[in-house]
C-alpha cells in the first residue's frame, strides 16, 4: 500500500483528498494543510515511487503504469481508512487520476478541486512528450525532469515552483521515471473522453493565469461542462497552490463548504 497520512477533525464530517502530480509529493501541499485541517478531515497521500512511497519488488518486473493501476492505489487506501466519499484536490498529473476516480467511483467523490488541471495536451506539450520518448533511456531524468519544469514553469514568479518540484524528482529512480512518463502513451485518448463527458460531479478548476499550457482546455471544458466552475488566479502559473496559497486555499476551502 502507498504511503499516507491522515489528520483527523474533532468535529466536521467531511474529509478532503489531496493528490499530488508526477514528481512531487504529499510535501507540496504544506501551504495547505494548516488551512483546510482548520475546517476538514485530511488525507494525503503519496503516489507509488514517489515520497515514502517506495517502489515494491513486484513492480522491478512491470516496466508499465496506468491510470487505473494508480488510481486503484487511493482507492485501496480511503477503503482501509473507512472513508465512504471524500472531497478530492489534485494538482497537474494529479488531476487526471481524481477524474479517472470519478469516473470509475462516482459515489466516492463529492467535489472535485482541479489545481493546473490537464485537460488537453497542445501542439507544445505534444511535442514535448515525444522529446521524452525519445530520450527517457538515454538522458538522465532529473535532466529531462528540469527541461520539463522550465518549459510549464518558464517565469522568474514560477521558480519557486520549479526548485520544489526538481528537488522532489530527485528522490525518484531512472526506472520509476520511466515507468511514470510511459503513462503519457494513455494520456490523449484518457484526455478526450474526459473533454467530451460532462460528468454529473461539482467541479472547481483553480488555474494560473500564466498556466499557458494548459488554461485555454480548461476554459472550454467549463464553458460546456454544467457542473464545472473555474477561478482564474493573478501572478500565478502552473502550480498555483504554491504561487498563489492564499487565493488556492480560500477558493478550495469555500467550494467544499458549499456542500
Amino acid at each position: 500500500m502507498i504511503h499516507y497520512n491522515t489528520y483527523c477533525h474533532p468535529v466536521s464530517k467531511k474529509w478532503v483528498t489531496f493528490v499530488h502530480g508526477a514528481g512531487g509529493s504529499s510535501s507540496i501541499w504544506f501551504k495547505q494543510l494548516r488551512a483546510f485541517r482548520k475546517h476538514f478531515n485530511i488525507l494525503l497521500l503519496d503516489l507509488r515511487g514517489h515520497g515514502n512511497s517506495a517502489p515494491v519488488f513486484k513492480d522491478s518486473f512491470n516496466d508499465k503504469y496506468t491510470f487505473d493501476v494508480i488510481t486503484n492505489d487511493i482507492i485501496e487506501v480511503i477503503d482501509k481508512e473507512g472513508i465512504k466519499s471524500s472531497h478530492f484536490v489534485g494538482i497537474s498529473l494529479g488531476t487526471i487520476l481524481i477524474r479517472n476516480l470519478a469516473e470509475r467511483h462516482p459515489e466516492r467523490v463529492d467535489s472535485m478541486i482541479m489545481g493546473g488541471a490537464i485537460l488537453k495536451l497542445n501542439f507544445r506539450s505534444q511535442i514535448l512528450m515525444k522529446l521524452g520518448v525519445v530520450f527517457k533511456s538515454v538522458i538522465p531524468y532529473l535532466i529531462l525532469y528540469k527541461f520539463f519544469a522550465f518549459i510549464i514553469m518558464p517565469r522568474k514568479n514560477h521558480k519557486q515552483s520549479r526548485i520544489l518540484f526538481v528537488n522532489e524528482a530527485k528522490k525518484l529512480y531512472q526506472k520509476e521515471f520511466i515507468r511514470w512518463f510511459k503513462l503519457t502513451s494513455e494520456i490523449n485518448p484518457l484526455l478526450r473522453f474526459f473533454r467530451a463527458k460532462d460528468i454529473a460531479i461539482p467541479t472547481m478548476y483553480v488555474m494560473g493565469e500564466q498556466d499557458y499550457l494548459f488554461l485555454p482546455a480548461v476554459r472550454k471544458v467549463v464553458n460546456a461542462h454544467k457542473k464545472s466552475f473555474l477561478t482564474v488566479v493573478a501572478q500565478s502559473g502552473h502550480v498555483v497552490n504554491v504561487e498563489q496559497s492564499d487565493v488556492f486555499n480560500q477558493t478550495s476551502v469555500n467550494f467544499i463548504q458549499s456542500f
